[in-house]
């Protein structure tokens, strides 16, 4: 025992090695190994990877199936404003004492030997799973999925692909079915997969894959159906269809990660949780209404919402939901990493977008400055002005419009931000 806290232990877990992401299992392997091998002894695992929407269809999971009266584990990365937040133990956060244990325990079997954070952060998540009993263990995928540190799993219960899309190009590929391909990489031969909505590229690339070491899937618009009909949301397989209310969580995208959700429920053989898991769940910074809070105070009369999304796809969501909203003019706070595609991001903004306020993302090496993001949105033809930070540009939104519909977008990592500062 160090007697360290959680944060200093983490902070050491940084030193281990140059870079943050090197795509590789041997280093995970090895660890586990020291660990006598915990990945061997976790209760039925739901192994989840795709671009979008894993972790809105992992808490559906989550809802729906503790609605069954199961326990579950999860574990979902990153975190936006504490690490307890990446590991659920049987439905409830770790605590600080469990967590610090757990990471005493792997630092010491890691040595100084090379490591990732993410690599000795997933292992010590894998050992506090094995540890604790529970009827299921829900592994999102930190990124990609053939390379990344949660494949280590012989042989899940479940696997579920969500839509897949550009983003991450310079670990996993810079086309569509290259990235395809990389998440496909968490198949398993005569383990069902979930397959959400994908585009002919990426779904010829997972299907081929699963064809190859003979892991059965069950596609949306081929094995399963979802959409919505007289404002409720309908689900159809080959075993009947399902009546239900409309998902708790914003934007019409969710109403596919539902239909996800579903399909493993179905798979599982827990379909009693089905109208739990879209009308329980709950998943922060995807088009969450912050009510409270010091930046709720400083816009009394309006309405603000906080998204985490970052890549293309996600700024289409975040479009079609404020147009299915149908909440007027909105005013965007914004602030992204100099890794992400900007303009890919922007594009679909346009046409919903009042006026945008660039920022940059405090206390991040990689934020993109104010200035550019502002220079990305004018180039998608919206109206942009910096500011020094959210609230400067709340201030100024409220001193022109005392009644505005505000959306901070743009990054997890800003996400992360406000949700420290006390909104809620």
């Amino acid at each position: 025992m160090t007697g360290q806290n959680s944060d200093a232990l983490l902070a050491r877990m940084m030193e281990f090695h140059p870079k943050i992401i090197d795509l590789t299992l041997d280093r995970v392997w090895r660890l586990l190994a020291a660990l006598d091998h915990p990945e061997r002894a976790l209760p039925p695992v739901i192994h989840i990877a795709g671009t979008n929407g894993k972790g809105s269809t992992q808490a559906m999971l989550r809802a729906g199936l503790e609605a069954t009266g199961a326990r579950v584990h999860a574990y979902t990365s990153p975190h936006l404003a504490r690490f307890h937040e990446r590991i659920r133990l049987a439905g409830t956060l770790i605590s600080e004492e469990a967590l610090t244990d757990l990471l005493d325990e792997c630092l010491a079997a890691n040595g100084t030997a090379a490591i990732t954070y993410f690599e000795i952060t997933t292992c010590a998540a894998l050992l506090a799973f094995a540890r604790s009993p529970a009827d299921f263990t829900l592994l999102e995928v930190g990124l990609g999925g053939r390379l990344d540190a949660t494949n280590v799993i012989e042989k899940p219960a479940l696997c579920v692909i969500t839509p897949v899309s550009l983003d991450h190009q310079q670990f996993l590929g810079e086309t569509l079915p290259e990235i395809a391909g990389e998440k496909a990489g968490i198949l398993k031969r005569s383990v069902t997969c979930i397959v959400g909505r994908q585009q002919d590229a990426a779904l010829d690339v997972i299907e081929a894959r699963a064809a190859q070491v003979g892991a059965p899937l069950l596609v949306h618009g081929q094995h399963w159906h979802v959409g919505i009909e007289n404002g409720r949301l309908v689900y159809q397989d080959d075993k009947g269809l399902l009546d239900l209310p409309l998902p708790n969580l914003a934007g019409p995208h969710q109403v596919e990660n539902a239909g996800m959700a579903l399909a493993g429920l179905r798979a599982l053989g827990r379909l009693d949780g089905a109208e739990a898991a879209v009308s329980r769940a709950e998943w922060p910074a995807r088009m969450q209404p912050l009510r409270h809070g010091p930046l709720a105070k400083r816009l009394p009369q309006g309405r603000i919402w906080l998204d985490g999304g970052h890549n293309p796809a996600a700024g289409q969501a975040i479009a079609a939901t404020l147009a299915a909203m149908g909440v007027g003019r909105i005013w965007l706070i914004c602030g992204m990493l100099n890794t992400k595609d900007v303009a890919g991001f922007m594009a679909p903004l346009h046409a919903v977008a009042h006026h945008l306020y660039a920022v940059s993302i405090p206390g991040e090496n990689a934020t993109l400055s104010a200035e550019a993001t502002a220079q990305a949105a004018k180039a998608s033809g919206i109206r942009a002005t910096t500011a020094d930070n959210v609230e400067a540009a709340l201030d100024a939104i409220a001193a022109q419009d005392p009644g505005a519909q505000v959306v901070i977008c743009g990054s997890l990592y800003l996400a992360g931000t406000i949700l420290r500062g006390g909104n809620s």
